[in-house]
C-alpha cells in the first residue's frame, strides 16, 4: 500500500472501484468482484464524504473489512444489500470460500496484513470479552462492562497492568491526546497496540494459551463460524 496524501486532499476514483463496477455490470458474483478489487487497492488511508478511512491499523494490520465497506458504498445499487449487511455487521460471506482461494483473491500481502487485524484487533478483543465473562462469573455478576473496578480487572489479568494505564502508554508513544473520548478508529489501534503489547510482556505458553481462549470466545459468539 502506498502511502497516503494529505487527508484533505482531493483523489481520483480508484482503480479498484472502477473494476468492482465493471466486474459487478458483467455479471461476476458480487462477493468474487469484491475481493478482486480488494486486491487492486494501495492506499491505506483515505477521505471520502468527510469520512476518514484507515484501512492500515497500526500500520500492519489491514482492516478488509472496512475497505468492503468502502467499496459496496461506491457501487450502490449494484450489489445484494441483504448479503453486503450480513458480511460487514455479522462477518458471514454469501458463499463458502476455502481460505486458499481468499487468499489468491486478495493477495499474499494484502492476507497476511489481514491476519494481523484478525489475530491483533478481532481475537484480541474476543479474549477481552472472554475474560470480562470469566471475571463476571466469579463475581456472580451479570452488570455491564461499566461496573467499577471490572475493566481494570480484566487487563490486569491479560496485560498485567490497568486499562487507565495501557491507555495513556498508548497514546504518549502515538502522540494522541490524552482525551476521554475515543473513537472507533483509535479504538482499533488501541487493541492492536495491545496485543504487540501481550507478545512482548508475557511468556510464550501465556500468550498462546489467551490466544486460544480469545478464539473460542469468537467460535461461541459467532456460532462455530470462522471463517473471516
Amino acid at each position: 500500500m502506498v502511502e497516503p496524501g494529505p487527508a484533505s486532499q482531493q483523489q481520483p476514483e480508484p482503480e479498484a472501484l472502477a473494476h468492482l463496477r465493471a466486474r459487478l455490470e458483467a455479471g461476476t458474483h458480487w462477493y468474487q468482484a469484491l475481493l478482486e478489487a480488494i486486491a487492486l487497492w494501495d492506499w491505506p488511508e483515505e477521505v471520502v464524504g468527510g469520512r476518514h478511512y484507515r484501512y492500515l491499523v497500526g500500520g500492519e494490520a489491514f482492516d478488509w473489512l472496512l475497505l468492503a465497506e468502502r467499496l459496496c458504498d461506491g457501487v450502490d445499487g449494484l450489489t445484494h444489500a441483504d448479503g453486503v449487511e450480513a458480511l460487514l455487521f455479522h462477518s458471514r460471506p454469501p458463499v463458502e470460500m476455502d481460505r486458499h482461494r481468499f487468499r489468491r483473491l486478495i493477495g499474499p500481502a494484502k492476507h497476511q496484513a489481514y491476519l494481523n487485524f484478525f489475530y491483533g484487533v478481532v481475537v484480541e478483543e474476543a479474549l477481552v470479552g472472554a475474560v470480562e465473562e470469566e471475571v463476571r462469573k466469579e463475581r456472580r455478576c451479570i452488570s455491564l462492562l461499566e461496573e467499577p473496578g471490572l475493566l481494570d480487572e480484566v487487563c490486569q489479568r491479560i496485560y498485567s497492568d490497568s486499562h487507565a494505564a495501557l491507555l495513556e502508554g498508548f497514546r504518549r508513544e502515538r502522540g494522541y491526546s490524552q482525551e476521554p473520548a475515543m473513537g472507533l478508529e483509535e479504538m482499533k489501534e488501541f487493541t492492536y497496540w495491545r496485543f504487540k503489547h501481550r507478545l512482548k510482556q508475557s511468556e510464550p505458553d501465556k500468550v498462546a494459551s489467551d490466544t486460544r481462549k480469545g478464539l473460542l470466545y469468537l467460535h461461541r459468539q459467532r456460532g462455530g463460524d470462522l471463517r473471516l
